[in-house]
């Protein structure tokens, strides 16, 4: 895999303050899922950071909200209106009207509410970067510039964060590890030619 192609579905998660509220149609749970031009840390010298416009292409497609990536714990989808995603100059803003009459989601509510659960993250491919390199070596930066978005989730535990490790199974945190070790083992062979 070249730099410039990172093109498997990746999840990223933010720390965000979500907002809940009573709509016109019900409960709502409201956020940014991304946010422009902050830097993530993908392991000591590289980061990653998304550029403003990137999910633009992505407006308009069949996105879902769903809860911790769990395909069976959908909360919403843009296609049936009951989720509104929003790129604006801070980031990717998102609306889920929640189901009153779906219990998951509701007992997520209160806990959003409560802030027990606080943290977000979107699943995507990469349509297209920037990668550099620091004159030095030492250091790289990926700029995601456009993105294709399948899902946004409301998480308990972020992905790529000590406390989303320490809560798996220790198959799932060496997989984990394995998974940042050959990425890392790959750009540092890259870097070398």
């Amino acid at each position: 895999m070249k730099p410039n192609d990172r093109t498997i579905r990746q999840t990223r998660s933010v720390p965000v303050k979500f907002t809940t509220r009573s709509g016109e149609n019900g409960p709502v749970i409201a956020g940014y899922f991304a946010v422009f031009d902050s830097p993530y840390e993908m392991w000591p010298g590289c980061i990653e950071k998304i550029a403003p416009g990137a999910f633009a292409s992505s407006m308009g497609r069949d996105v879902r909200a769903l809860v911790d990536h769990n395909t069976w714990l959908v909360l919403g989808r843009t296609t049936a209106g009951t989720v509104t995603l929003l790129e604006d100059a801070i980031g990717l803003y998102g609306e889920i009207l929640v189901n009153e009459h779906d219990t998951d989601a509701m007992n997520l509510y209160a806990r959003v509410q409560r802030g027990d659960v606080s943290q977000c993250s979107i699943g995507f491919d990469i349509v297209a970067e920037d990668y550099v390199v620091s004159p030095d070596g030492q250091t790289c930066t990926w700029t995601i510039r456009d993105v294709i978005l399948y899902e946004i989730s409301v998480v308990t535990f972020p992905a790529y964060e000590a406390t989303s490790v320490e809560a798996r199974s220790a198959d799932a945190a060496a997989l984990h590890t394995a998974r940042l070790e050959r990425r890392k083992h790959d750009l540092l062979e890259r870097m070398k030619k």
